[in-house]
């Protein structure tokens, strides 16, 4: 691969032989780009490889790989190295059952911009969530700029990838997780109990969240919106809607105007 280029990100891996050792040696892959249309022996041995492993297989043109690693012969093969493993669900389970604590996840349907990504786990994290669940497809995973953007909180907060967003939604209804999705057409946030076990679904940056995730959900919650934009940004609104759990679950009081005073959620 040549030497460390300045400024260069750290989870990137071009080139066939660089992304097979990586494979060799274990280094968890998140995603692996292979030029469209290439399907020569190698290019087959390296997808099953890294399909083995995990990873999620994307096809792109050669511009998309050039501009992934500038200057890299990446031979058509360019992977993207996780900052961390990726959890089991039954991790984040497992951990809410070894707090004493309902299940608290954050979802998030198709998220794309890494920054976005990084400051929904940050926020998750800070308010006491168990971990956070993400599509293997169509969403940005655990890269470097995703762990950097994160603050550290991705070290902390286990983070699960799943197949099937819909089928994940069945399965934790069926361990009895309320599921609420974050829209604008739904009941105002605070007027949701979120004590119990559940799961905030944030969608995407330009599309939402999907009908068929929606559709999954018991509760669509909205935030107030005042001005002449119609949507918040995808991490804020989940900053808000998980500091809402958190104060709920704490027993912080919240003040009633109607009331004149300081009532706590549910009084």
């Amino acid at each position: 691969m040549g030497e460390k280029r300045e400024g260069r990100d750290e989870s990137i891996i071009a080139g066939r032989n660089a992304v097979g050792e990586a494979l060799k040696a274990g280094r968890a892959i998140d995603s692996l780009y292979i030029l469209r249309g290439e399907q020569s022996g190698p290019i087959r041995a390296l997808v099953a490889r890294a399909k083995e492993a995990g990873a999620a297989i994307k096809e792109a043109d050669g511009r998309k790989l050039d501009h992934m690693c500038p200057g890299e012969n990446h031979q058509g093969v360019v992977a993207v190295a996780s900052v961390k493993e990726y959890a089991e669900v039954s991790d984040l389970f497992a951990l809410a059952e070894s707090r004493g604590e309902p299940p608290f996840f954050v979802i998030c349907d198709g998220l794309e911009d890494p920054h976005n990504l990084g400051a929904v786990i940050r926020s998750a994290e800070c308010a006491g969530a168990h971990g956070v669940i993400i599509p293997k497809r169509r969403s940005v995973g655990l890269t470097y700029a995703v762990g950097k953007a994160s603050a550290g909180a991705v070290e902390h907060l286990p983070v699960a990838r799943v197949q099937n967003l819909p089928r994940l939604l069945d399965e934790l209804k069926e361990k009895g997780v309320w599921v609420y999705a974050a829209d604008m057409d739904g009941q105002p946030w605070m007027q949701a109990d979120l004590t119990g076990p559940c799961a905030l679904i944030i969608g995407s940056e330009g599309r939402g969240v999907s009908r068929l995730v929606k559709e999954k959900a018991d509760f669509v919650l909205s935030l107030p919106l005042m001005g002449r934009i119609n949507s918040l940004n995808a991490s804020v609104a989940a900053g808000v809607l998980c500091c809402e759990v958190a104060r709920q679950r704490s027993g912080l009081q919240a003040f009633d105007p109607n009331r004149k005073g300081a009532v706590t959620y549910g009084g």
